[in-house]
Order: C-alpha cells, then structure tokens, then sequence
C-alpha cells in the first residue's frame, strides 16, 4: 500500500473531470493505496473556488488523509527554496513546501508538473 500526496493540480483535475484523473485515482485507490493532501493543497484549491463548488469541494478534501505542515517540513521548504534558487531554478514556496510534506511523511507525490520538483530524494508519481 501506497500514500500518494495529490499535487493541488491533480486535485483540480479530478474536481473538473478532466484528464481522465477521476479514472486514474479510482484504480490506484482499488489497489489499496491512500491519498493525501496537506495545508497548501487546500489553500490553493479554495482560493479558485466557487461559491456553488464548495460541498463538493469540502467532500473531496476531507475524503484525503491530512498532513501537518509542522517545523521540520517548513525548514525543509525553506532550505529547498533556498538550494535551487542558488542554483538558478526557481522554485515556488508551495511546491517546496509539497515535496517536503512528501518527504517528511515518506509520501509519493502524483504530479503531472515533474520540473517542479526536481528533488532527487522525493518519491514521484509522474502523470502524462
């Protein structure tokens, strides 16, 4: 059994039927797997939500397992941020903060946006 960390994407796929996202975490969910999401995830997605969307929205959510954002995953954020900008890549606090609830909570991230988290150590699902 897998825990896979839903990039925000991902989840915005799901709750639009698009990608054939639905299909995809249907079948990994029948084989026993959990999904997850964290603070950033559900910040991300309620800040383009509509009014009429939030029930469903809150069903999906709170269908996820829930991973804290605590010390230890803001100081991996921040020293990813920090890495990767010394080496020229630009990174997004949101998504270093994403690869480091991954990484703290030993999750496979599911992405379709790999160059965004080019951490060698981080368990990727990666989505066409």
């Amino acid at each position: 059994m897998t825990t896979y960390l839903l990039d925000t994407k991902v989840i915005i796929d799901v709750l639009n039927g698009k990608r054939n996202r639905d299909a995809l975490l249907k079948g990994l969910l029948s084989q026993g797997n959990l999904f997850a999401c964290c603070a950033v995830n559900v910040s991300e997605v309620y800040t383009g939500m509509r009014p009429k969307e939030e029930s469903r929205i809150e069903a999906l959510l709170q269908s996820l397992e829930y991973y804290d954002i605590n010390w230890d995953v803001a100081k991996l954020a921040g020293l990813f941020k920090r890495e990767y900008s010394k080496k020229g890549q630009t990174l997004s606090l949101s998504d270093t903060t994403i690869a480091a609830v991954a990484l703290e909570y030993n999750l496979t991230l599911i992405t379709d946006n790999v160059k965004h988290y080019p951490m060698l150590q981080l368990k990727i699902y990666p989505l066409p």
